[in-house]
């Protein structure tokens, strides 16, 4: 017999009954019923319950061990009566009756329990990592990330797509955050950077004849945490193809995409019709650039209703250039009670509130009214033409927010997800894609400058001609895939014309010799004969969080920093010694 063991702990049924057996694992719970003993002996693979009695040789031994022991068990399969039977265990028929017990690893009193679910401190989860792993939903939500690595794989490979690895170690780049610095040792004063994607590199895989490129690529960006993004590293399914324009590449990724969540969520709907928004709409429409579409309700522009109104806020805003009043519509929100709430919840967003109008049957019985301040301050018919114009009836209601899109769109479009939420309109158990096209390529500093809006290796809609013109009216053919208020994707079709990528790089501030220093090798590669090409990146922690049905993306990443930026179990970052520091000629200077 194996040193370790015969069997895995979820191999057992009732084909076994009668054998003998040796199972090697983790003692995941202790359970004395009076002189007999129960383990549930755990391993990657599942749960097998051991039993002993006082007649049993291992019972001494059995009675030692605490939960977490690494144990050797010898003994023989028996079947469980039929009302023991456990259907939630795929060794649930059987049990294994311990003839013999070795202790492989004895565990030191725990500082977080492994059975069970409990809701403990992310501090002590991340500090005994390894510990938090045992778990079950987080050893679920692990082998998940690995199957649908796995399955992409197997898809792009099955579409044509050919795997190559790009360098770890490269040059700096603006791509949009900020790069973790390499020091050299055989270049003092010099320094490598981190990837933040293989964006280079991949166009150059182009640029040198293959045609169809993807990676499981790891990318390297020195980011503020949030709840969906690493602040250090994460993993992208990373594409490009060469001779294509924008569909080309959303038919090539659709599938790939569409087909992991059916084959990972198949209890929930994954809708195949992904619609295509402009940027700018989606702003206007849903107050984001990643929309959640299982939320029906779309904002419009009322703006022509309050101009010259007796709502003096909102009419004087409207004299001046710039301004709007945008409505939300909240269909079956048509209650005081509720239109209180949600003004409660602009003012906690930081804004002074919001403006409502509700709508409810006539206390006369002629049929409907409008309630609300703004209704009694804009009268009659401006209130019937915003019902009709957004659709309302008896028992919905609007909400209306005013002044420079840019001041409120944001809080709009979390309003807009609250209402969603609270009036139930929400669809649930589902996932809603859309592309999100036609992005600025430019947008204004706060200097009052011009600077890339986004990624400055795209082409620009109109080539050199567009670029000759106000830079703020330059779309970009760059396009992010949104799934329920997630961006799962970015691409765009690149710009693959010298003249043209200077042209770019000139408008945002960059001169000719800056370009050459910075992008010299792409630039370099372009005179030689540049295919036209484009891609993407799907962001692989991202996709598996929303499969998990998880909320924060440290659940899904193996060993994820804290939202400091610091891995508590490895301790870093950390100190170098002086020798280090030596090495690469290099000196910390104290913070003052």
């Amino acid at each position: 017999m194996h040193a370790y063991r015969s069997h895995t702990c979820a191999d057992l049924n009732s084909q076994h009954v009668g054998q003998e057996v040796r199972l090697s694992g983790w003692v995941h719970r202790v359970r004395d019923h009076g002189g007999v003993l129960f383990i549930d002996l755990r391993d990657h693979y599942g749960i097998t319950q051991i039993l002993a009695d006082s007649d049993s040789p291992a019972f001494a031994e059995i009675e030692k061990v605490r939960s977490e022991w690494v144990v050797c068990i010898d003994g023989r399969v028996k079947a469980r009566d039929a009302s023991l039977v456990n259907p939630k265990l795929s060794t649930g028929e059987v049990e294994v009756y311990a003839t013999g017990l070795t202790v492989l690893g004895e565990a030191a009193e725990l500082p977080m329990p492994v059975f069970g679910e409990v809701d403990y401190p992310e501090e002590t989860r991340l500090t005994y990592r390894f510990l938090d792993l045992r778990r079950e939903k987080l050893h679920r939500n692990m082998m998940l990330r690995s199957n649908v690595v796995r399955s992409m794989r197997n898809r792009m490979w099955g579409q044509g797509f050919t795997e190559f690895q790009t360098p770890i170690i490269t040059a700096s780049s603006p791509e949009g955050a900020r790069d973790f610095l390499v020091p050299s040792r055989l270049h003092p004063g010099k320094f490598y950077a981190l990837p933040q994607a293989p964006q280079q590199f991949k166009q150059l895989i182009m640029v040198a004849g293959f045609d169809r490129y993807f990676q499981i690529a790891p990318c390297f960006r020195d980011e503020d945490p949030r709840a969906d993004r690493s602040p250090t590293d994460f993993y992208q399914l990373d594409i490009e193809m060469s001779f294509v324009e924008q569909e080309d590449v959303f038919a090539a990724v659709q599938p790939v995409i569409q087909g992991i969540f059916e084959e990972f969520a198949p209890g929930k709907k994954t809708y195949s019709d992904w619609t295509k928004i402009s940027y700018r709409d989606s702003f206007k429409w849903y107050g984001s650039d990643k929309p959640d579409l299982r939320n029906p309700i779309k904002m419009q522009d009322v703006s022509e209703h309050f101009a010259g109104s007796g709502f003096a806020i909102f009419a004087k805003l409207l004299e001046q250039a710039g301004n709007e009043v945008r409505a939300i519509p909240a269909p079956t929100g048509g209650s005081r009670k509720f239109c209180d709430r949600m003004n409660a919840f602009a003012q906690k967003e930081g804004l002074p509130g919001m403006g409502y109008i509700f709508w409810r049957a006539a206390e006369d019985g002629s049929g409907m009214e409008a309630a609300g301040p703004l209704a009694k301050n804009i009268g009659a018919e401006r209130t019937e033409a915003i019902r009709v114009q957004l659709g309302l009836n008896v028992g919905d209601a609007a909400f209306f927010l005013g002044g420079k899109a840019e001041t409120f769109e944001a809080v709009a479009g979390r309003a807009r997800n609250e209402i969603g939420r609270e009036l139930g309109l929400t669809e649930e158990n589902c996932f809603k894609f859309a592309w999100i096209v036609d992005f600025p390529m430019y947008e204004k500093t706060e200097e009052g400058g011009i600077d890339f809006s986004h990624n400055p290796f795209s082409m620009p809609q109109g080539g050199m001609e567009a670029l000759s013109g106000d830079p703020l009216q330059v779309y970009a053919y760059q396009y992010d895939l949104a799934c329920n208020g997630y961006e799962l994707i970015s691409g765009g079709i690149r710009n693959h014309k010298p003249e043209i990528m200077f042209k770019a790089f000139e408008l945002a501030g960059y001169p000719n010799d800056e370009v050459e220093k910075r992008f010299g090798g792409m630039v370099k590669a372009f005179k030689y004969g540049a295919p036209p090409h484009g891609g993407c990146a799907a962001g692989i922690d991202r996709i598996v969080m929303l499969l998990a049905d998880e909320a924060n993306i440290r659940e899904v990443i193996m060993f994820p920093m804290n939202q400091r930026a610091e891995d508590l179990l490895m301790g870093a970052p950390s100190e170098p010694m002086l020798k280090q520091l030596r090495e690469l000629n290099l000196r910390v200077v104290p913070k003052e």
